[in-house]
């Protein structure tokens, strides 16, 4: 079980406040949502619309990365969602 991340792509919801991004095990894709509370405690000054939480995560994205290895790591899922306290 070895999560990377060659897929630099992510996109913002604004309906449910998140962004998701992509990671792949072997030929397995996994999606990953990090919640707005998440991207808040490690980047607090970024403002809640979409170009500034795409900002804030692309200049946190190895944090982001590192955690959601941290949740794979423990069970093997279709999906995940980072909250602020897998950060």
């Amino acid at each position: 079980m070895s999560i990377q991340f060659p897929n630099r792509s992510r996109s913002y919801s604004e309906t449910h406040h998140r962004i998701q991004f992509w990671g792949h095990d072997q030929s397995l894709e996994v999606s990953f949502f990090l919640e707005a509370d998440a991207l808040e405690r490690i980047h607090p000054d970024a403002a809640q619309d979409e170009a500034s939480a795409l900002r804030a995560f692309d200049a946190n994205r190895t944090r982001i990365e590192h955690a959601a290895m941290r949740l794979y790591s423990r069970h093997a899922h279709a999906s995940y969602t980072l909250t602020a306290r897998d950060i």
